[in-house]
């Protein structure tokens, strides 16, 4: 079973947004090899606690860490973006990670344009495609399948949406085939999203933190750039999944 947990950054308004991209990042791992990657997160937690007096049960929230941190601006501001730079770094080292992610450019949008339902659908539809040709790292068994962890987000349409994809999930086809879709349901996504709260996963706080250095490459803050934040999301590259999107340099999927 390969597990995919999975966070978002940005809004998905159109209207009056403060945000011009919504960003969808899933990690990907084997449950075989959960063990070895949750202890790797603990002694990166550990070694975070021993240098920047970051607790164990505090949440690395990456946009609270850096602008709204509460009881963490007791960490200098300087040594929170650090704790970002080596949080990515501990990620591109864990060798069975994978990270998919989506970028929509709502810019380019029209009004009544579904911004949830276009991410979420696609990443799903990676999600299977890369599970059905056993394109993840780690083991190879023949009858893997995929389960969904996800922060909050809105539950019950991304609960509805699933479920309707194993029915109905129409993919255009390729322009050398022609006109029309074909009505590809899913197969090896099984069960409805599991939600989880970020404050007590650290997968989900994992994936947060990639989906909001990604947003800061495409659209960074002030402070980001000041300090070359920008560049954090280049630091990934080592886990970014290239079969999702093979045109891509690091299989981003771009809308």
């Amino acid at each position: 079973m390969y597990l995919m947990f999975v966070d978002e950054s940005g809004d998905t308004g159109l209207a009056n947004s403060p945000s011009r991209y919504f960003i969808l990042c899933g990690l990907v791992l084997h449950e075989l090899r959960w063990k070895e990657t949750i202890d790797g997160l603990l002694a990166f937690r550990k070694d975070m606690r021993s240098r920047y007096g970051l607790k164990l049960r505090e949440e690395i929230h990456s946009s609270h860490l850096i602008n709204n941190p509460g009881p963490l601006a007791r960490i200098e501001k300087h040594r929170r973006l650090e704790i970002l730079r080596r949080f990515a770094d501990v990620l591109a080292g864990l060798p069975d990670l994978n990270l998919v992610s989506v970028v929509i450019d709502k810019d380019n949008k029209a009004a009544g344009h579904d911004v949830f339902d276009a991410a979420w659908t696609t990443l799903i539809q990676r999600f299977e495609n890369t599970l059905s040709h056993r394109n993840f790292p780690g083991p190879k068994n023949p009858d893997d399948r995929g389960l969904l962890f996800c922060d909050h987000t809105d539950d019950k349409k991304l609960t509805a949406l699933v479920r309707k994809m194993r029915t109905y999930n129409p993919v255009p086809n390729q322009p050398w085939a022609g006109t029309g879709y074909r009505n590809l349901t899913l197969r090896y996504v099984v069960e409805d999203p599991v939600f989880r709260d970020s404050s007590i996963s650290q997968f989900v706080q994992a994936v947060d933190m990639c989906a909001y250095l990604l947003h800061q490459q495409m659209k960074p803050s002030s402070y980001f750039r000041r300090k070359s934040g920008q560049n954090y999301f280049n630091r990934l590259h080592p886990i970014c999944c290239r079969f999702t999107a093979p045109r891509d340099p690091v299989g981003i999927v771009r809308l």
